[in-house]
């Protein structure tokens, strides 16, 4: 007998509920219903993504633009947009490296935006970081770091964390912590082991201090490490999606794990990197990893572009090839992801992360006060999540209620993704300004104050 369909909203909201069929009959009319037909005829139906929610014709800055023209202040973007959608500076790159005539570069050979990428990140990278290996997507990029991770170890044992997403990809899924990603596709990578993430929150122990969670997430690797031997590696991201933000103390303790079992810690900062978090990279609060995984905004938001940085002393495998892909140099990419950091660094945008994000955490924690919906807010620099809760006491996760705001916010010009069901994510581009930041906040607080009064969508 086949078992029930099951419909995860771990990753985001799903498609198929009652509140976004609503939506779809009030806000799709005319042109934008046409293609929203056609998208859905042609497309493959995915949970997450087919059907979609609308069409859109412009992504400028910190907005998207529908069909109707109108504008939604976009806290999502795929963690694409660091430097703003459609940047002007990274889109006059692009045109000077195809008027150059140089935008693909077969393999076996280089070119100097390749080059100059892999120096500029050489300088950037945390610790001593400073070999690169480039690669279309992030799926690919954590593939070719675990490869790494067992080519240098010799061992093929993984341990990662449940409820991480890491990619799609057969590798990739398999130390993601999702079954959504990996349910129905019959064994999976090998080895591939995982342990709660520190959740300080949520975490299922009941423990009301950090230092305890730590100990227990810690002792957790160390069982694992004690009786599953040839282990390669530790992946995590060291800021969580959802986001949960570790202490100092407990990727201290990994990175010591690491180093006494002989395993590589590698940190996917496909979402954290290049300024969301405050600094140029996560790991600068923390520690250096054995390797550093990259993507998203490593495109400039207009190509897909990802990689690893690892250490000099990881290049020992000039008789593999675990990045042996078409893309792997292309200077059109590599153009993109010059002038996205270039505009970072320039405009100082993880710096003004850090302070907006402060003034933004202080707001919610406010709001948190006054709304009994909100349980709890977590993040750093502008990667901020908000918990909501049916009761603050026993923690149950407000799902309908979070689906509700979100369509609500939508509706007042506001996107933004809910995360493992009930968690809103605000990733704004960090280009936003303090005033466009409150009318966000202006929009969440009027949501939240409707559901809270009982109001429907």
């Amino acid at each position: 007998m086949q078992r029930e369909k099951r419909f995860e909203r771990e990753q985001g909201d799903i498609n198929l509920t009652p509140n976004r069929r609503k939506f779809w009959e009030r806000n799709l009319s005319g042109a934008a219903r046409k293609w929203f037909e056609e998208d859905s005829k042609y497309f493959l139906h995915q949970s997450l993504s087919t059907p979609v929610l609308n069409v859109i014709s412009k992504a400028q800055g910190i907005y998207l633009e529908d069909l109707d023209g109108k504008q939604y202040i976009d806290m999502h973007g795929n963690g694409v947009h660091n430097a703003g959608f459609n940047n002007p500076e990274v889109i006059e790159a692009l045109k000077i490296q195809l008027d150059a005539g140089m935008s693909f570069c077969p393999r076996r050979y280089t070119n100097i935006p390749a080059i100059e990428l892999a120096q500029k990140l050489a300088e950037i990278a945390p610790g001593d970081l400073c070999r690169s290996l480039f690669c279309p997507g992030g799926s690919e990029a954590i593939e070719m770091a675990i490869m790494l991770a067992k080519l240098i170890t010799g061992n093929f044992k993984t341990i990662s964390y449940w409820d991480s997403y890491h990619g799609t990809g057969m590798g990739a899924a398999s130390v993601g912590g999702e079954e959504h990603f990996s349910g129905g596709l019959g064994p999976m990578m090998p080895g591939a082991l995982h342990v709660e993430f520190p959740g300080y929150y949520r975490n299922p122990w009941g423990f009301d201090n950090k230092e305890d969670v730590d100990a227990e997430c810690l002792r957790q690797i160390e069982v694992v490490l004690q009786r599953e031997p040839e282990m390669a590696a530790i992946i995590g991201e060291p800021v969580s999606a959802t986001p949960m933000v570790p202490t100092q103390r407990y990727w201290q303790g990994v990175k010591k794990l690491c180093e006494e079992f002989g395993a590589l810690l590698i940190f996917d900062e496909i979402i954290e990197g290049f300024g969301r978090t405050g600094k140029m990279f996560a790991s600068e609060y923390y520690v250096t990893p054995d390797v550093l995984v990259l993507g998203k905004s490593l495109g400039g938001g207009l190509v897909p572009f990802a990689g690893i940085v690892t250490h000099d002393r990881y290049n020992t495998l000039q008789h593999r090839s675990i990045g042996h892909y078409t893309h792997e140099k292309n200077a059109l990419c590599a153009a993109a992801a010059l002038a996205e950091i270039d505009y970072i660094e320039k405009n100082k945008l993880h710096e003004h992360a850090a302070e907006l994000g402060q003034y933004t955490l202080k707001r919610l924690n406010l709001m948190k006060e006054q709304y009994s919906l909100i349980g709890d807010i977590t993040g750093v620099g502008l990667h901020i999540g908000i918990d909501l809760v049916k009761d603050p006491k026993t923690k149950e996760r407000a799902v309908d209620e979070a689906e509700i705001i979100m369509f609500k916010c939508l509706e007042k010009g506001l996107s933004f993704k809910t995360i493992e069901s009930n968690v809103i994510t605000l990733r704004p581009a960090l280009v936003i300004t303090r005033q466009e930041m409150d009318l966000a906040l202006d929009i969440l607080e009027e949501a939240i104050g409707e559901v809270e009064q009982g109001k429907k969508y």
